[in-house]
């Protein structure tokens, strides 16, 4: 029961933090937020489980117990974690504690309900990666859009509103198109399922029990349900074309919120990729193997040259999200243990990377009050630590040796290089390691920019070093990126354990 004691003690945190006088609502909810950290942790250490949840393998902290019953369907609330939602719960929890960290100094107003919605958001995250029914997944899915819409909306920038109701517009349809794609797999199952078990699914449709629907073949009906569900899935992580509403929801949105955007939010999309599409129905999955991986690369590329020409340090940020998301999908796509392990591996790397980008620009943000490049340069001798940190996540990003980022990269590229789902595939991770080119012309154009130089700002304020309490997550991200950069076995010998199953399925190794 320590899931639904991790979700419970989440939501009650949120509670309290709400009816919390302002000036004390920051502090109670980074001490409340210890508490999802140490149980995350604590799972992770006493993690023991073999293979995947969705396809037969054991589930580590299982609970299923029928809950409701919708005509033939009984739904259960069902909850576990295996290799591959286990690192996503441990991000998730301390993602969330050093935002809250990091909105000390941006949040002045209505605090309470600022730290209550971040807590809400985060019960309602580890919800979306530890159920494993359908019907409880789907209402976890969608009430994050909530606590995010009003994030942004109400402590957001000028555009705040447009902003809040965009990115709400387009994660809600596509959650409706997902939705219609899922469920048109249920009724073609028929009566070989008696729930909406993610596994009981998942296991009917790799035994061949898919009939005709709506007048579709059983053939029809997975390509149509996989279309319908990569494009819902697609919207979140998000991939080109469908990625604008990312830049103005990260640049409205106030750091602490667009490190939780970037750093989770978008998981959510690749996570339920590699959950639905590519284990549900590897077949059609390798028989779209083309368009994807155009997709893929094509997310890279446009993505990178989308943040080159920026000259708003968030939008440069926002862009790279959408480009790394790219490997992401590619590795997915290459349907081998270190394409599909790297992949998810990559889910975390990111998190970690993107989360201490974000907040180092939010940090330089809290000082000069600009994130523009124009705006500034030489302010390295002015803030040597928070600037010392920002370079080294910016090298994070671009994969430097002994960092998450190069492991996943590595991992990603060695597994796409071997793939046999299509013979053009070296040819894809070739074009695809080109984004690695922009990364460093981006990344290293801003930093010189910004950073080194002899100083100018255009600004009346003060530039001096960030306080403690703001620069302390950036190091913690740092070390964390570096950790597990060392020793990425914390995290991929339990992922590869669970993406076997899906490989040997999809029939490449």
């Amino acid at each position: 029961m320590i899931i639904e004691a991790l979700i419970a003690v989440t939501f009650l945190a949120a509670l309290v933090t709400f009816v919390l006088p302002d000036r004390y609502a920051g502090k109670a909810a980074f001490a409340l937020s210890l508490a999802p950290v140490v149980g995350s942790l604590y799972m992770w250490q006493q993690y023991d489980a073999s293979g995947n949840a969705l396809l037969g393998g054991n589930i580590a902290f299982e609970t299923d117990v029928v809950w409701l019953q919708l005509g033939q369907y009984d739904i259960h609330w069902m909850v576990g974690v295996d290799g591959i939602s286990m690192p996503l719960v441990v991000l998730t929890t301390i993602l969330t504690t050093l935002a809250i960290v990091s909105a000390w100094t941006p949040i002045s107003e209505r605090q309470s309900q600022f730290f209550g919605l971040m807590l809400l958001m985060e019960a309602n995250l580890l919800g979306v990666f530890t159920a494993l029914d359908f019907f409880v997944w789907f209402i976890f899915w969608e009430a994050v859009l909530l606590p995010m819409y009003f994030l942004i909306g109400v402590w957001g920038g000028p555009r705040r509103k447009y902003a809040a109701i965009k990115f709400f517009v387009y994660t809600n349809i596509a959650s409706l198109v997902m939705f219609i794609g899922f469920v048109s797999l249920v009724f073609g199952l028929g009566d070989s399922i008696t729930s909406l078990r993610l596994p009981e699914i998942a296991q009917a449709l790799q035994a061949g029990q898919l009939g005709s629907f709506a007048g579709l073949s059983a053939g029809a009906l997975a390509s149509v349900a996989f279309i319908a569900m990569f494009i819902g899935f697609a919207v979140k992580v998000p991939v080109a074309p469908l990625h604008t509403w990312l830049p103005d929801a990260h640049v409205e949105a106030p750091t602490p919120v667009s490190v939780m955007l970037a750093g989770v939010l978008l998981k959510m999309g690749t996570y339920a990729l590699l959950r639905f599409n590519f284990t549900m129905l590897p077949e059609t999955a390798r028989a779209f193997a083309l368009p994807i991986a155009l997709l893929a690369v094509a997310s890279v590329i446009y993505g990178a040259l989308l943040a080159l020409a920026q000259q708003d340090l968030k939008r440069i940020v926002a862009y790279s999200s959408v480009s790394s998301m790219g490997y992401v999908i590619l590795g997915l796509i290459a349907y081998t243990t270190y394409g599909v392990g790297g992949a998810t591996f990559q889910m975390v790397a990111h998190g970690l990377i993107s989360g201490l980008m974000f907040m180092a620009v939010g940090v330089i943000y809290n000082t000069t009050h600009t994130r523009m490049v124009s705006d500034m340069s030489g302010i390295a001798d002015r803030m040597p630590v928070t600037a010392g940190i920002f370079v080294a996540g910016a090298f994070g990003y671009m994969g430097l040796p002994l960092m998450a980022g190069f492991a996943a990269e590595f991992f990603i590229f060695k597994g796409a290089f071997e793939s046999t789902v299509m013979e053009a595939m070296p040819l894809f991770t070739g074009a695809a390691m080109f984004g690695i080119v922009i990364v460093a012309g981006y990344l290293l154009f801003a930093m010189q920019r910004t950073l080194f130089g002899p100083f100018r700002f255009d600004g009346d304020y003060d530039i001096t070093e960030a306080p403690f309490h703001d620069v302390a997550p950036l190091a913690v991200l740092l070390l964390l990126t570096i950790v597990l950069g060392v020793s990425p076995d914390i995290f991929f010998t339990m992922i590869q354990d669970a993406v076997t199953p899906i490989l040997e399925l999809g029939g490449a190794f």
